[in-house]
């Protein structure tokens, strides 16, 4: 065969190839020279406009969110705010989760599962299990002589009562002094198994047969009078193999088992765990579209988070000057439904601390008060002043409704060993500063921070739509 047709034939093929993934998942935007594929697109829009979501938009008008979503992720990017060892950490753990459960099967799980039981079986050993009841009677770790032998004459009253046909529950709820199992007739449930009690309960518990009550003994506790209420073996597999394996299931075993194997092929592989999950994640990422976004959405969402909070919300909140800049600018728009009272409402012991609580803060900025007031009146061990600090509406605080809006039948709770009641502050009628409405100033400011941040993108990045593809989606 000619070489040259068969090359050409190889170039035909791939072409066909390039070609028919293309109308299958085409190309719906170019966003800083990176092709975004329409499945991309539907996956984000279909979340965000599921049944339940009340503000639901069209493709069209997801369009622009989406493009804005997309340009922060790549603002992000270039930041290199993806190789921050913090950013890569909490990506791959969250990536991790998502693809662990692929290293163990349902084999693995029941390989788990019978080996619990079976080494749960060598510990119980041939002794098996037992379920008893108890009458106890404490003994006090420095009890004297004649208190020990008081209680060991009271605990053989009992045994006799017991040897002459006594009900041991009648007994054990009456005399016994282990309140949780006496209020069931001396129960202490079980089964148990060698261990799980002390050594002097578990020696005579293990010579009992079923119904047997054993003689008065002493343990670390006190003493004990035991009913065998029933000896048995450890059950098949068969009968247990439902709540063992409801009991690792529930400890996230198959986690466990999950990384054992993790390590297991790392080691074999001689690599590192890091690099098992990476192949892993790609294999599983090409085969499974829903899982590529969804791993693709929380990488894309982490650097989003990561980089709106430097350039938008926190560099609002530390930014005072422009702040106090931006409510000068803007400071009309800001009002209010009614009055406010900017101050404090406080309750003193002294008469003498209303006229020094008001010097206190008569001349500081308002932000200091609260401080101000701490380390002059109640910065030892007496405390001499109660305060509330706050732009307060009507009906936020019952005396200065009372005091300042002169609201009848404002009932006025008095606070014990602080009898005297006042008031310090301004009555206003509109935000006078910066502090009075800093809430909504800084979600305004971040607003603004934002529109310029994300106009500067749209000047830095081409952006390109493919209005025929976005005519498709969800309709192909």
């Amino acid at each position: 065969m000619n070489l040259k047709y068969l090359f050409g034939v190889c170039l035909l093929a791939v072409g066909i190839n390039v070609s028919a993934q293309s109308s299958t998942d085409p190309v719906i935007m170019t966003i800083a020279g990176k092709p975004v594929l329409r499945s991309e697109f539907e996956y984000s829009y279909n979340k965000n406009n599921s049944a339940g979501v009340i503000d639901k938009k069209t493709v069209k008008e997801y369009v622009p969110l989406f493009v804005d979503y997309k340009l922060k992720v790549q603002a992000a990017l270039d930041a290199h705010l993806d190789t921050i060892t913090a950013f890569k950490d909490e990506f791959r753990k969250y990536r991790d989760q998502q693809i662990r459960p692929s290293f163990v099967t349902d084999s693995d799980m029941e390989k788990a599962v019978k080996k619990y039981y079976d080494d749960m079986k060598a510990s119980i050993g041939p002794r098996g299990l037992y379920s008893c009841s108890h009458i106890f009677l404490r003994v006090p770790q420095n009890a004297s002589a004649a208190g020990k032998d008081s209680v060991k004459t009271r605990i053989d009253s009992i045994y006799t009562v017991l040897k002459k046909g006594g009900d041991f529950s009648t007994l054990a709820k009456k005399y016994s002094e282990d309140p949780g199992s006496a209020s069931r007739g001396g129960s202490l449930g079980g089964p148990y198994g060698p261990g799980n009690m002390v050594k002097e309960f578990e020696n005579v518990a293990y010579t009992l047969k079923d119904g047997e009550i054993s003689k008065p003994f002493l343990s670390p506790f006190g003493y004990h009078i035991i009913r065998m209420d029933k000896r048995s073996q450890v059950p098949p597999y068969d009968s247990l193999r439902v709540n063992i394996t409801k009991f690792l299931e529930q400890r996230q075993y198959r986690s466990v088992l999950a990384q054992e194997n993790v390590e297991k092929i790392a080691k074999e592989e001689k690599t590192t765990a890091d690099a098992v999950y990476d192949k892993r994640a790609a294999e599983m990422s090409a085969k499974d579209s829903n899982l590529k976004n969804l791993i693709r959405e929380y990488h894309d969402g982490l650097l989003l988070f990561a980089i709106s909070d430097s350039v938008v919300w926190n560099k609002a909140n530390k930014d005072e000057g422009g702040l106090e800049k931006f409510f000068k600018a803007h400071k009309k728009q800001y009002k209010w439904d009614g009055p406010r009272f900017r101050g404090i409402a406080y309750h003193v012991k002294d008469a003498a601390d209303v006229k020094a609580v008001a010097d206190c803060v008569k001349s500081l900025p308002f932000s200091d008060w609260a401080e101000a007031l701490r380390q002059k009146f109640n910065s030892g061990k007496t405390i001499r002043i109660r305060v509330e600090k706050g732009i307060f509406k009507e009906g936020d605080n019952s005396l200065v409704d009372s005091v300042v809006f002169k609201k009848q039948g404002a009932k006025v709770a008095k606070l014990k060993d602080y009898p005297i009641d006042a008031v310090y502050g301004k009555k206003l009628s509109a935000p006078k500063e910066l502090g009075d409405v800093r809430g909504q100033v800084v979600s305004d400011y971040q607003d603004e921070l934002e529109k310029k941040w994300v106009d500067s993108l749209h000047k830095k990045y081409a952006v390109s739509i493919d209005d025929k593809v976005v005519a498709t989606v969800n309709n192909h």
